[in-house]
């Protein structure tokens, strides 16, 4: 049945050609979104809504439903044709309980709630939605077997049933399935399918009951806006008057939001799968998803709907307005990629004729995760689209959290992945890189999530100062918000090839299971050798970047700190009231590190305030999340009516590092400024002449050690780098990486936001009352929530989970571990690792996470204590001791300048 690499399929039996099939199955989706939908609305369009929502797909429908459900029930969703229109009716509704991170899983979780026989939707609108079909992920290599392993170990946490089989018992499963070359396989009972058109009726009906109203044949045509905000709405139909806008729009996102002069990033691609004749013998059975082939094949009664992720997708770059229930011709020559994968897989697919070929719209993104979230360009524009094929099944949980958002101001899940503060407004307005890291995120969506990945197109887009002399010097780069930003140095690599001109996604040799089109790049290759579950081949070059800071002096590229002035009569009362911390009264010249909690007491922002002048502060962010804690800020000024300004100056100062022992030693040889303990103590910040060049130097440590940030004008950067390395030779100094920084922050307790703590973390919970001026009367956001936190008993705790101590140089079969580990308390899951590291100084692994007691009690020290601890690695178990108390240096005395 093969010729020429492409399989023959038989003639259909419904006698139609492919394009008539087409043409058949739009017609009947259109009757099926209609016998829903079979008015144009909820009688006449109203004068105003607190929100309206744009788009009536399953994402745009669950906001509906949720935000009805919280009792805002002043909401309107209109839909330009009818319900479905789009991409949700031709989806192919697959769902999986298990993602390779731990926010997704809970979202998903909460979307089975919803959906699942008996489940709360088909209890409050008699509709059924769900097909508990289960389903396989097969592996063809170790590698993707041990992934497999890794996501079923903290599903357990979550309850979430999976076994990792043998090819014999995968093929009890699934008898028709292919097993000869597989490693084994994942399981997951749970896992089924979402009718698409079923679950929107649901979430309208759910909605309307509440209501809610609905006008579908209304066109949105433009919006009306004062200032930065939109004020109304206008659509074929009328005007609404609104006080926020949620875009659901999918592929029709980007017009929508530049109506608001918004900047949405995604690209529209016409993504397929084919729907098989009936298959003898195939029986009730999972659905698979083979991601080493980047194909899925999903049970649709007793056919396959096949489909895939293919490495040269066809974007729709001319998005009509008009295209709602239309599909296109399928391109045979982008889908034959995944013709022999499937039949692979499953051999009687090749001998099946066709019933359907469905090739519609769908949007991806960058980092192929959704895009949530008030955009920074206009305040009241909340998005909700992106979702990259996955948003039948993250419809439910997205919906919960996006309605909190909007009804309270922040969510109870970590949504910063699906953020769009996690793309600096700089670039996501950028066709070209949108389209092509949208390109090599959809290409890559099937392969194994390595713990150090990194994107290889649209990079270069901001680079520090330093950047030339530290390429010089074999520096490989990682990217956080569109920054350059060191990870480790090679001196065996220095050359200017590997990252001075930008990568386009047309290599994608670094990626196992892709296919090389391309010469070897340097920096791909080196990226190759993160790609393991074992301790990398980068550990000695870790080593001594670590050994340099501990011993001796490092310099460390921190440029990526986001940066802001806050400036105005208001703004001490401003940074007093967002900081959890004292940040205004040392006075100036001081620096207080702090924290910034939403009303629940969650942290929304993890940075240090600088008292640079009478009512005026400078703000430094982790790079990451640099877009985010401007956001919060500016939108907690503006809601709260205070009187200051925000500036962001991220771009016009470098951030270099020196750290370690020798650190006062260099420093004070530098400048006339004196640098002793007294008369430069910790958290003091001036402006110092360094040979010439004015730079603020701030007395900080995010290593543990005595240091210095010198925040350096754009225009000082090379010369002053140099003067810092030159200065530094005779005491060894070394530059370092931010591989080696994870071990060393973590040693000493520094914590990491979105890994350590989130927004569903409070400072109470992660160990850092300390940061919190509970003591005084002053007031700050979240204060309340933390005091009735303190006072009805704290139900889970961060701690340090020590394994035992190992050295991979000499035993390379030495455990290893990344994060989402579980952890076992007297045999019972009650955690799992949210980060992980080779703590170089302690000899041994280390993981930070949270425990919590099973019956949802409080989590006491004595609980912690009296408990005997595994850690589930990989589906191993292995004893492991857990402990509150910082690990290195718990009484910071090197931090203070005593050794």
């Amino acid at each position: 049945m093969l010729s020429s690499g492409r399989l023959c399929w038989p003639l259909l039996a419904t006698g139609r050609s492919a394009a008539g099939c087409v043409r058949l199955l739009a017609g009947n989706a259109h009757r099926l979104s209609r016998c829903f939908s079979s008015s144009v609305g909820d009688g006449s369009l109203p004068e105003s809504a607190d929100v309206v929502i744009v788009g009536g797909g399953a994402i745009g429908t669950s906001v509906f439903y949720h935000l009805a459900k919280r009792g805002i029930t002043n909401v309107v969703l209109l839909e330009r044709d009818k319900l479905t229109a789009g991409t949700t009716w031709h989806s192919a509704g697959l769902y999986w309980c298990l993602r390779p991170n731990d926010t997704e899983i809970q979202l998903l979780s909460k979307t089975r709630e919803l959906v699942k026989k008996d489940g709360i939707l088909e209890q409050e609108t008699g509709l059924s939605t769900f097909t508990p079909n289960g389903g396989l992920f097969t592996a063809s290599t170790k590698e993707r077997l041990d992934e497999y392993k890794r996501l079923s170990t903290v599903g357990k946490y979550y309850g979430i049933e999976s076994h990792v089989l043998t090819p014999a018992q995968t093929q009890d499963i699934y008898p028709l399935i292919n097993t000869e070359d597989l490693y084994g396989a994942l399981y997951s009972p749970g896992d089924g399918l979402i009718e698409p058109s079923g679950v929107t009726q649901a979430y309208t009906k759910g909605g309307k009951q509440r209501g809610g109203k609905v006008f579908e044949e209304t066109p949105v045509t433009g919006l009306q806006k004062q200032g930065n905000r939109i004020t109304a709405v206008e659509t074929t139909r009328g005007t609404i008057k609104t006080s926020l806008l949620v875009n659901a729009c999918g592929v029709w996102s980007p017009k929508v939001a530049h109506m608001a002069g918004a900047h949405c990033p995604l690209a529209a691609m016409k993504h397929a799968y084919v729907v098989t004749q009936p298959i003898e013998g195939l029986g009730f059975v999972p659905n698979i998803r083979d991601h080493d082939q980047s194909v899925y094949l999903k049970l649709q009664g007793s056919c396959l709907a096949i489909g895939g992720y293919e490495q040269d997708p066809d974007f729709w770059d001319d998005v009509k307005d008009s295209f709602a229930f239309g599909l296109f011709d399928l391109n045979w020559d982008i889908f034959e990629a995944h013709i022999n994968a499937h039949v692979k897989r499953v051999p009687s697919v090749e001998s099946a004729g066709i019933q359907h070929t469905v090739c519609g719209p769908e949007s991806f993104t960058p980092d192929h995760k959704p895009l949530v979230g008030y955009t920074p360009d206009c305040e009241n524009l909340f998005l909700a689209c992106g979702y990259n094929s996955a948003g039948i099944m993250l419809s439910g949980g997205h919906g919960d959290q996006i309605a909190q958002w909007i009804d309270q101001g922040y969510t109870d899940i970590d949504m910063y992945s699906s953020d769009i503060t996690r793309f600096h407004q700089s670039y996501t307005n950028n066709t070209k890189w949108v389209k092509d890291r949208s390109h090599e995120a959809y290409a890559k969506n099937y392969s194994v999530v390595y713990p150090h990945d990194q994107p290889l197109a649209g990079r270069l887009l901001r680079k520090s100062p330093f950047y030339d002399r530290l390429i010089q010097q074999g520096c490989f780069h990682i990217e956080t918000l569109g920054y350059e930003r060191p990870f480790y140095f090679d001196a065996t690599h220095t050359h200017t090839d590997r990252q001075t001109e930008p990568l386009t996604y047309d290599y994608y040799g670094a990626y196992p299971d892709c296919t090389p089109k391309h010469a070897t790049h340097t920096y791909a290759d080196m990226l190759r050798h993160e790609y393991s579950f074992q301790w990398p081949h980068t550990f000695a070059t870790v080593k001594s970047e670590h050994a340099a800071i501990r011993n001796k002096v490092g310099l460390i590229d921190m440029s990526a700190f986001g940066k802001l002035l806050v400036e105005g009569k208001d703004s001490t009362a401003a940074v007093s009231l967002l900081s959890t911390a004292n940040v205004a009264g040392k006075g100036v010249g001081s620096t207080t590190y702090t924290q910034m909690c939403n009303q629940r007491g969650g942290v929304e922002c993890d940075l240090t305030v600088s008292h640079i002048g009478d009512n005026n502060f400078y703000i430094a962010t982790p790079g990451g999340s640099a877009q985010h804690d401007e956001q919060w800020i500016r939108k907690t000024i503006r809601e709260r009516g205070l009187d200051c300004t925000v500036t962001p100056i991220t771009d016009e100062h470098g951030v270099l590092s020196v750290q370690g022992p020798h650190s006062r030693a260099l420093m004070q040889g530098l400048t006339g400024q004196d640098m002793s303990i007294d008369a430069f103590p910790f958290g003091t910040n001036r402006m110092v002449d360094v040979k010439g060049h004015s730079v603020r130097v701030i007395r900080l440590t995010f290593v543990g050690e005595t240091g210095y940030e010198l925040h350096v004008p754009r225009e000082s950067g090379e010369a002053v780098y140099d003067i810092v390395w030159e200065a530094g030779q005779k005491y060894g100094v070394q530059n370092v990486g931010y591989y080696a920084v994870e071990g060393l922050s973590m040693e000493k307790g520094y914590r990491h936001w979105h890994a350590d703590i989130r927004p569903d973390d409070t400072p109470l919970e992660a160990g850092m009352s300390w940061v919190c001026k509970l003591k005084t009367t002053q007031p700050f956001i979240g204060r309340e929530a933390l005091e009735r936190q303190k006072k009805e008993g704290i139900r889970k705790r961060l701690v340090y989970v020590h394994l035992p101590e190992s050295d991979p140089l000499k035993d390379p079969s030495a455990p290893a571990i990344f994060g989402l580990e579980s952890l076992y308390r007297d045999g019972e899951c009650v955690g799992y690792l949210r980060r992980a590291c080779y703590a170089y100084s302690l000899g041994r692994p280390l993981g930070v996470g949270y425990v919590h007691a099973s019956n949802g009690g409080v989590v006491s020290s004595d609980w912690i204590k009296d408990g005997k601890y595994e850690l589930e690695i990989m589906g191993s178990m292995l004893p492991v001791s857990v402990s509150t108390k910082t690990p290195f240096d718990p009484q910071n005395l090197r931090v203070k300048g005593f050794y």
